[in-house]
């Protein structure tokens, strides 16, 4: 397998931590966001693997090219469902679907490059732009904090769906100096995931473009 990535992108993140989890061997191919000439996602080269020209893309072992996170790390789960990243509870499935849903579509979505670059196009300051970052990314911590359980990572003792979104998020987070003192169990997951080899391996400083 082959993964369009970019050591950064929180979805990129997503993607290799569940590809870690799972045990699978893939080839990362970088794509740089912020090269000269408007980043590498914006040439035709690339946009004629992903149209929408974001990452990450994966390209599957049977020559498939598949985008967006969600629907990669869904095919991961059915194609290779041998290290589960769901509960085989259907209730249990659902609360860790919609953390990642919380996380995926109204959090990461707010402060993309793409969206903050807007709001300096139409004449918002550094300062409204960092306001805007702590306004989504809190407000969203805040309601995940209620959501996740007591003990161990999200909703147990082995990471799973909600985890792969959430530590990228936190990684985001420490990026924008938001502080997550007040979310006692989201900082007990991140320390059990600071411990674990796939998060690790997965992490934006291990990858091969990290500069």
């Amino acid at each position: 397998m082959e993964l369009y990535t970019y050591y950064r992108s929180t979805s990129s993140y997503r993607v290799r931590i569940a590809l870690a989890l799972k045990g699978l061997d893939y080839q990362a191919l970088p794509i740089n966001l912020i090269a000269a000439q408007g980043g590498e996602h914006r040439q035709p080269t690339y946009l004629a693997i992903n149209p929408q020209g974001r990452v990450p893309a994966l390209r599957t072992e049977h020559g498939e090219l598949l985008i967006q996170s969600p629907a990669i790390i869904e095919y991961l789960e059915e194609r290779y469902p041998l290290r589960p990243l769901l509960s085989n509870d259907l209730a249990t499935r659902a609360h860790e679907r919609g953390v990642a849903a919380l996380i995926g579509c109204d959090i990461h979505p707010l402060h993309n490059v793409s969206v903050l670059n807007l709001l300096r196009q139409w004449g918002h300051d550094e300062v409204q732009v960092v306001q805007w970052i702590s306004h989504w990314i809190t407000q969203g911590l805040a309601a995940v904090e209620h959501l996740i359980g007591n003990q161990g990572y999200c909703f147990g003792d082995e990471p799973g769906l909600a985890d792969v979104y959430l530590i990228p998020q936190l990684y985001a987070a420490e990026r924008f100096n938001i502080s997550l003192e007040a979310y006692p169990r989201i900082r007990r997951v991140a320390a059990l995931a600071a411990q674990h080899p796939a998060f690790l391996k997965a992490h934006p400083a291990q990858q091969p473009d990290t500069p």
